[in-house]
């Protein structure tokens, strides 16, 4: 199974911490060149240090808000202008504050809007024409098993997931004859940030402690334990790597089982 990357380039977003972050790492591993994408500088800088080397590679980052897309056009054709462009996009941000939908303002769902779809294609139209002539991309989109299933409490996470899933199935079928891929990783509980926070949230409304929401949510996995954000990262390596060269549209749940439907 051909899984190198050497001589690839990707661009990785939300890719400090957690699963991007886990992403990042084995995307190096694998001997392409990363350049990681995030709003804080420091914690860029400390990444940055830890990315293996493996075939010499320099790797680089970019510092941009995707709550701010024009900072993020600007960093993106800076880089462009001395790196060309990118074999792979890795689209990962931060999700939206739980919540119900029907509570949901009108700038909660344009800000989510904005981070997750806008900022991708903004990133996709900067990178297509690179991935087309060297007839080689992947875009792989880290999102939520929402799209599968929506998940209670996350009104404006499922509203925009779902539209970033139909957004990477129509892109799937206009780029297929290019060479590239589009694909979604679709995880389920991860021992994140973001999954401590919304068990922090939960018990916080429910009056009572972050350990019982975490068993609660436990007895929803099959697997009955959280994923390392390693596990995730594995699945998105293997739709970047030549060997999935075929696979494209598609959307995979890491999720322990906890996923009922087909």
């Amino acid at each position: 199974m051909n899984l190198n990357l050497q001589d690839k380039r990707a661009i990785v977003c939300g890719s400090t911490q957690g699963i991007g972050k886990a992403t990042a790492i084995g995307l190096a591993r694998l001997g392409a060149t990363v350049t990681l994408l995030a709003r804080n500088e420091q914690a860029l800088q400390a990444t940055a240090q830890e990315l293996p080397t493996p075939n010499g590679q320099v790797h680089h980052y970019l510092c941009a808000d995707f709550g701010n897309p024009a900072k993020v056009q600007a960093v993106i054709d800076e880089w462009k202008a001395t790196h060309g462009g990118a074999h792979i996009l890795i689209n990962n941000t931060g999700g939206p504050p739980a919540g119900q939908a029907i509570d949901a303002s009108l700038e909660e769902y344009t800000d989510a809007f904005t981070k997750h779809l806008l900022c991708n294609q903004l990133l996709a139209k900067a990178l297509v024409e690179y991935m087309k002539a060297a007839h080689f991309g992947r875009i792989v989109n880290i999102i939520s098993t929402s799209v599968r299933e929506p998940i209670a409490g996350l009104g404006v996470s499922n509203t925009i997931r779902g539209a970033v899933a139909s957004w990477a199935k129509t892109l799937s079928f206009e780029l297929a004859p290019f060479g590239i891929t589009v694909n979604n990783v679709l995880p389920g509980y991860t021992k994140t940030a973001r999954l401590a926070s919304l068990i922090k949230t939960r018990a916080e409304k429910q009056g009572t402690t972050a350990q019982a929401i975490e068993q609660q949510l436990l007895a929803e996995v099959p697997a009955r334990r959280f994923a390392e954000p390693e596990e995730v990262a594995n699945a998105v390596l293997f739709l970047c790597s030549p060997a999935a060269a075929y696979i494209t549209g598609i959307n995979v749940p890491v999720d322990g089982g906890k996923i009922r439907a087909l």
